[in-house]
């Protein structure tokens, strides 16, 4: 692929601190406005001047952006590839890399790359904006400030942040633990079930316990096998056999995300549920998600999430929809044994997910 490279030096003045990898993929953050006062992509070779203030960070940017700028509409599985590619190339060259990103599927990026860098120690920040980079309203400087900086951060030599991670609207959050609630404010993002990794005011005020250790001497490992023969079937009141019949016969799937209601309930009738065991007998692994923005499935709570456990359907506990989807993909790309994609299906491997509650 023919990325674009441009190589800033941000301070004259000064000796260059720290090194950042900006990749842009697209998303409003990257868009300008022309003369006639339509959207085109923005050329980063003329940051400096929308954002003369990075002048003052002493660091070293380079960015390298996609060909062709993407809506996050259509993000795909090659995309993710690309992304995690660009980091595992050039991981020893840089102190921390952040991620230009349209928000619809800023969530879904930010949990796939957490699981395909398995051993990351650096931080890896996706942002974006809701307005241009030119807009005079326009969120993307202070979203695209901050961001440098926590990937810059350091504590005793050490990165502060070595995960993935949203930045947007003065909150720092696990990325595979966020979700996108709003379209037409800045608060975009917010994460129900585990707590924010930093909060940026007059400082930055970051949440140590809340942040995944650095590890010393942690080697980066890359995969890029990646399954997508998964679906996700949102209950509803009123949902049909042949619907439901229709979503788990669809040839060559392997993976289902069953969206329930609360803490993991659902119909009881006989029908639902031998639609779910004849599936789960032919093969289909099914992970049980809830339709809630917070709290976890809890198998076993009441009688109709009783059935689903009985069954061989499988808790997905606190994890999103988003963070579901993608590790689906993910183990079904790396592991062939039912046995090992079950079991760590319902068990962290990123942060992900809680320990507890997997009944």
């Amino acid at each position: 692929m023919n990325y674009k490279i441009v190589r800033l030096n941000t301070s004259a003045k000064s000796d260059i601190t720290s090194s950042v990898l900006i990749i842009y993929t697209g998303g409003t953050l990257g868009m300008a406005y022309d003369e006639s006062g339509a959207l085109v992509p923005f050329n980063f070779g003329q940051i400096l001047e929308k954002v003369p203030s990075l002048t003052q960070m002493n660091i070293a940017i380079t960015v390298i952006s996609f060909p062709e700028p993407i809506d996050s509409s259509n993000v795909n599985m090659q995309h993710w590839v690309d992304m995690a590619y660009i980091i595992f190339e050039n991981y020893d060259s840089y102190d921390g890399f952040v991620i230009l990103h349209g928000t619809d599927t800023m969530a879904y990026s930010a949990s796939m790359l957490s699981y395909m860098l398995q051993g990351l120690s650096k931080p890896v920040i996706f942002t974006g904006a809701q307005l241009p980079i030119s807009a005079m309203r326009s969120d993307a400087r202070e979203n695209l400030m901050t961001s440098l900086e926590i990937a810059t951060a350091k504590a005793n030599g050490k990165p502060i942040v070595p995960e993935v991670c949203i930045f947007f609207n003065h909150m720092l959050l696990r990325g595979n633990r966020s979700k996108k609630v709003q379209s037409v404010h800045f608060d975009a993002f917010e994460s129900e079930n585990y707590p924010a990794l930093a909060e940026s005011g007059i400082v930055i005020d970051y949440n140590y316990a809340a942040i995944k250790p650095f590890e010393e001497g942690v080697k980066l490992r890359y995969s890029n096998k990646l399954n997508n023969h998964v679906v996700v079937v949102k209950l509803f009141p009123g949902i049909t056999a042949e619907v439901l019949e229709a979503c788990l016969s669809i040839k060559g799937l392997r993976g289902v995300i069953l969206e329930t209601y609360g803490s993991g309930n659902s119909p009881s009738e006989a029908w639902f549920l031998d639609i779910l065991e004849k599936a789960v007998k032919r093969g289909l692994i099914i992970l049980n998600v809830s339709q809630c923005n917070g709290g976890r499935v809890i198998q076993g709570r009441y009688q109709t999430s009783k059935d689903l456990l009985r069954i061989g359907i499988l808790s997905g506990g606190d994890i999103t929809t988003e963070a579901a989807v993608t590790k689906m993909m993910f183990i079904l790309g790396n592991e062939s044994s039912d046995a090992q994609i079950r079991r760590k299906l319902v068990m962290p491997i990123a942060g992900e997910m809680s320990l507890t509650g997997f009944a």
